[in-house]
């Protein structure tokens, strides 16, 4: 499962529910079919809870939306907090240089000397840009993910090489 994003609270007494994009285009999540939804974003493939998407529109710097058998505030509530995701089959190809986030968790990170800086565990959205989070042991890096610093993603090899010395 790609997570693609959390929800963050009901929205209005209808049931919708509130949605914080881990994306740049959630507008698409509108035309799947079905969402998959679970309260931790480590849930196993098969333990995510597969609901029918009834409505779904942009609303601010997220999303707004209406799943089936959720049909008031009431029934949003416990949902506060779940996390969105979809089996790889249901989402788009991602474009020349650029990657789903769960595709770049666990690469190795490596810096122009080829010294090992860790594996990504995850993440971070700024608002800016993104940011690697690699751990090597007790040390945690966090890497702009741009272009200044990533140099080049190797899919294949699972790995990263930037441009970022071992003891920054």
């Amino acid at each position: 499962m790609i997570v693609l994003g959390r929800i963050t609270a009901p929205f209005g007494v209808k049931g919708w529910l509130k949605i914080q994009s881990f994306g740049d285009d959630p507008l698409s999540w509108g035309k799947m079919p079905h969402w998959w939804l679970a309260p931790e974003s480590e849930t196993p493939d098969g333990q995510w809870a597969q609901y029918v998407l009834c409505g779904c529109r942009g609303h601010g710097k997220g999303l707004v939306a209406c799943l089936e058998g959720i049909a008031d505030r009431n029934a949003a509530e416990p949902f506060s907090g779940w996390y969105i995701a979809a089996p790889r089959e249901f989402l788009p190809r991602p474009e020349e240089n650029e990657y789903y986030w769960g595709d770049l968790v666990g690469m190795a990170v490596r810096n122009e000397a080829g010294e090992l800086l860790g594996e990504v565990t995850g993440l971070l959205s700024t608002g800016a840009h993104d940011v690697l989070q690699a751990q090597d042991g007790d040390t945690e890096r966090l890497i702009p993910f741009v272009s200044a610093y990533v140099l080049d993603v190797d899919p294949a090899a699972r790995s990263i090489r930037v441009a970022w010395h071992k003891d920054w």
